[in-house]
């Protein structure tokens, strides 16, 4: 039986990979649904594959034609497309705090998550695992670094895992002179040497902000301590994630980097199919590992720094560094101001535990206001 797909972000990096493996694999998969936020032209040129699909836009346009074409619109036909849609799996490829409402209401309505939207663990994996646990949902992790530690993990087993090593390609600037950061563009930073990513998550790979957004993540997702999760730069982007066995051996997960491949694995699971993407030959590869510099990466240490200090400070990270990469790309701060107005804010105090949606977004509000402060303090 072919299992029902909801593509949530589908006109995003994500989603078109969502969308070519479901067409790689017709015999698997039927996209039944289908969602982007403003790309309204994109989003009825995805479906023209699916002509059944149900398509949602979370930003209402204003032209009268798409409202007609797209039966639901805004951010409540976003999470309508989500629980109301006949469904086994919904992948979230939604960028940023944004993905947080459809994460929930796809394991609320019992379906399945293939994840691709840190921030909804960054800001509220305790109402996501609460809801997920109560509705029998699984939530399948999606990023590349992720799905290999949950492959690994689960073909190793937990109790024999000591450590945990995420791999990073160090991003835009990793050989850039240090003096030479703060005159750095936006569009350079947007220019990643690996990997084809949103905008605003290529920037966060220069910065490591993705990084530290991945640790919180994997300490949330699979229960380790934040000692116990280590991040190398490598910078060829090959081996995803690696896990130390108790007795010192290392297991890694490698493979083209194409996320192509952790979609296929988190909508196949538990099976393990042939996967036409991705296949990597080692002949002749290079494999360089090397530690992170927290000179050139201080977001990294800031992650850490707010995953020990509690819920709260996670969804103050998470959005300090959007509004202050927002700014960065407006011209209001330098690249290296990203940091220090994540920093301020980091120093202000959050709550340790966060219950419920509303306490959640109230600081993410809050955070959102400290930020623009230090923006202006910092300005350029």
């Amino acid at each position: 039986m072919r299992k029902k797909l909801v593509i949530v972000g589908a006109t995003g990096s994500i989603g078109r990979q969502a969308i070519d493996v479901a067409k790689s694999r017709p015999d698997l998969f039927e996209v039944v649904g289908l969602s982007a936020h403003s790309d309204a032209s994109g989003l009825l040129a995805a479906a023209r594959d699916f002509p059944d699909a149900t398509l949602a836009l979370s930003c209402d346009p204003e032209d009268a034609n798409l409202k007609a074409e797209v039966s639901l619109r805004g951010p409540e036909g976003l999470e309508e497309l989500v629980r109301s849609t006949v469904a086994d799996i919904v992948v979230n490829g939604a960028a940023g705090s944004g993905g947080l409402r459809p994460s929930l209401a796809a394991v609320e309505s019992g379906k399945d998550l293939a994840l691709a939207n840190k921030e909804s663990v960054v800001m509220a994996w305790r109402v996501l695992e609460r809801e997920a646990s109560r509705s029998g949902a699984r939530i399948l992790p999606v990023d590349s670094e992720h799905a290999a530690l949950f492959q690994l993990i689960e073909r190793i087993g937990r109790d024999d895992i000591d450590e945990l090593v995420i791999t990073a390609s160090g991003g835009a600037f990793r050989d850039r002179p240090l003096g030479d950061l703060d005159d750095v563009r936006p569009d350079e930073a947007a220019s990643h040497p690996n990997w084809s990513m949103g905008r605003k998550i290529t920037i966060d790979s220069a910065t490591m902000a993705n990084k530290g957004l991945e640790v919180i993540e994997a300490s949330r997702l699979f229960a380790f301590e934040p000692e116990r999760i280590r991040v190398l730069v490598h910078p060829q982007s090959l081996v995803h994630a690696l896990v130390r066995a108790r007795d010192g051996s290392l297991y890694a997960q490698a493979s083209e980097p194409d996320m192509r491949v952790p979609i296929q694995n988190a909508l196949t699971w538990p099976d393990t199919v042939p996967c036409p993407f991705g296949r990597l030959d080692l002949a002749g590869a290079k494999l360089e590992f090397r530690e992170t510099d927290p000179g050139r990466y201080p977001m990294l240490a800031l992650a850490y720094g707010a995953l020990s200090a509690g819920e709260g400070s996670t969804v103050a990270y998470n959005a300090a560094d959007e509004a202050a990469v927002a700014a960065f790309e407006s011209g209001k701060i330098r690249f290296t101001g990203i940091a220090k107005v994540v920093e301020r804010v980091l120093g202000r105090p959050w709550p340790f535990r966060l219950e419920d949606l509303r306490s959640i977004f109230d600081v993410d509000t809050e955070a959102r206001e400290a930020a623009a402060d230090a923006i202006r303090e910092i300005g350029c």
